[in-house]
């Protein structure tokens, strides 16, 4: 797994977003490329922002239990998997506004360094190493970037 906490690697997935346009269409999916990257930033929101409400101790139990490994672990996602409701997106989003936004969360977060989130508490999944937030922000972008041939 790359590392996206390491600048040569948030500039190379920076660089894959900045050859997007709003005309970029999916290989699969439903989502249109301005909505993958409001989706995308989801997870940053969850990080950054009191937008998102955290799950009740039954439901982050439960995801601890059933989604985590899926999230932070090695193996990619399949495609047209199901995703959590606070990740839908369907309605019509601004491809420049949700690019920024995007390209500032990874700026941010690399910035901030592996070392901030090594034993940080996850917004679903409670503590997470350095190795697990990476591969939950690394894998995800990937997954969408690879979704939109970039």
């Amino acid at each position: 797994m790359k590392n996206i906490f390491q600048k040569t690697i948030s500039d190379e997935v920076i660089s894959r977003i900045n050859s997007l346009s709003p005309k970029t269409t999916p290989e699969w999916g439903k989502m249109n490329v301005a909505q993958m990257l409001a989706h995308c930033c989801v997870t940053y929101e969850m990080l950054y922002e009191d937008k998102h409400p955290k799950p009740n101790f039954f439901m982050k139990l439960m995801l601890k239990a059933f989604v985590k490994n899926a999230v932070v672990g090695p193996m990619p996602y399949p495609r047209n998997s199901r995703t959590a409701p606070a990740f839908l997106i369907t309605d019509e989003r601004d491809f420049e506004k949700e690019k920024a936004r995007l390209i500032g969360y990874i700026e941010r977060t690399q910035q901030l360094g592996e070392e901030y989130f090594d034993g940080k508490e996850s917004h679903s999944f409670g503590k997470l190493s350095k190795e697990e937030w990476n591969t939950m922000f690394y894998k995800h972008l990937d997954h969408h970037l690879t979704q939109f041939g970039v």
